[in-house]
């Protein structure tokens, strides 16, 4: 079933078999696209007790399919032999339905649905598969409460941007964010990192707020169609990722000294009707300055303008449902880690 994991989750069928082991680790099939995997014997210097729990997603939005090949990858690696797995181990391949249509979404964006937010929407695939993935993923880190716990969830943009690889962390209360998690972003060649400003219905803020994971969403490169990627590309992700299933957090970094650079959101661009409009064209790519006193957008009466000197564009779209986000403004700041 293992080498078949991809391939079910696409066609949402149930395997034969829904548990098992194979190379010293055992795995169990939870739901489509949500696979569990953990060793059978503990590492010489890590007991279960001290055992990390890192859930790692890809396909929340179905056509962005580099991170899906990858995690595909992994598996069969794990599966062959050829990669251990030291870590509890949770795979989720978030919205089959759009994988399998080779579009973003189905009928509602699904990274908009988490913390509940999909009780707000009328019910619908996406609004059901994001609360399955939140009692998932919810259980999964409620097993144990010792060893560190990760969220990786990995993305790629629908347009260019000057920082290939990049993430974003969700809003923490504290402001402090983890030294492990920026020094491992560093060994998997991320250029920069975005702070939120504030919660949000994202996968990697549910799990952080939810269930006490460090969490970052990562965005890598832009999407393309099954089997047009260009897997070399993502080379440092996929050994970071290799790395952390191995060796664990504490030992899967080589980053002696960050160069990430970070940005902090200062204002959202929020699509209030059908007459909202960005100022600039659809070329214009991610992390793109802007100067004070520019117009961004305009929505009927209200018009969005640069209020710092300088400002940088994230994720702008205008072909979004009115209410919800339509980009980002960012401005450079420094990050506390603990």
């Amino acid at each position: 079933m293992i080498q078949d994991f991809l391939a079910l989750t696409l066609e949402q069928q149930i395997p034969e078999q829904c548990e098992g082991k194979s190379n010293g680790f055992a795995w169990k099939w939870l739901a489509h696209g949500a696979l569990l995997l953990e060793p059978l014997e503990q590492s010489a210097n890590r007991s279960q007790e001290s055992q990390d729990h890192i859930a790692i997603s890809a396909g929340v939005h179905g056509n962005e399919t580099a991170p899906i090949e990858l995690l595909d990858s992994i598996l069969c690696d794990l599966n062959s032999g050829a990669l251990t797995l030291n870590v509890r181990l949770l795979l989720l391949l978030g919205n089959p339905q759009a994988m399998q249509t080779g579009e973003r979404y189905q009928q509602i964006d699904m990274n908009r649905l988490f913390s509940g937010q999909h009780t707000q929407y009328d019910d619908c695939y996406e609004t059901q598969r994001a609360a399955q993935l939140e009692s998932i993923t919810h259980a999964f880190f409620a097993t144990f409460t010792t060893g560190y716990k990760w969220h990786l969830d990995l993305h790629t943009a629908i347009r260019g941007s000057h920082h290939e690889r990049f993430a974003v962390l969700p809003f923490q209360e504290s402001a402090i964010f983890s030294r492990h998690l920026f020094d491992w972003l560093e060994s998997a060649d991320v250029e920069a990192a975005v702070l939120n400003q504030a919660p949000s219905g994202t996968f990697s803020y549910f799990s952080s707020h939810h269930c006490g994971a460090n969490s970052c969403t990562l965005e890598l490169g832009e999407a393309k169609p099954f089997g047009q990627n260009d897997l070399t590309q993502f080379t440092h992700i996929d050994l970071a990722l290799r790395n952390l299933i191995e060796k664990g957090v504490q030992d899967s970094s080589t980053a002696t000294d960050s160069h990430i650079l970070v940005y902090q959101v200062t204002q959202q661009l929020t699509k209030l009707s059908e007459d909202f409009a960005l100022n600039f064209p659809d070329s214009v790519k991610n992390f793109t300055a802007f100067e004070q006193g520019e117009v961004l957008a305009t929505d009927g009466d209200t018009t969005y303008k640069v209020e710092h000197p300088k400002e940088w564009v994230l994720f702008p779209n205008a072909n979004v449902r009115p209410g919800l986000r339509a980009g980002l403004m960012l401005v450079r700041t420094e990050v506390e880690l603990g």
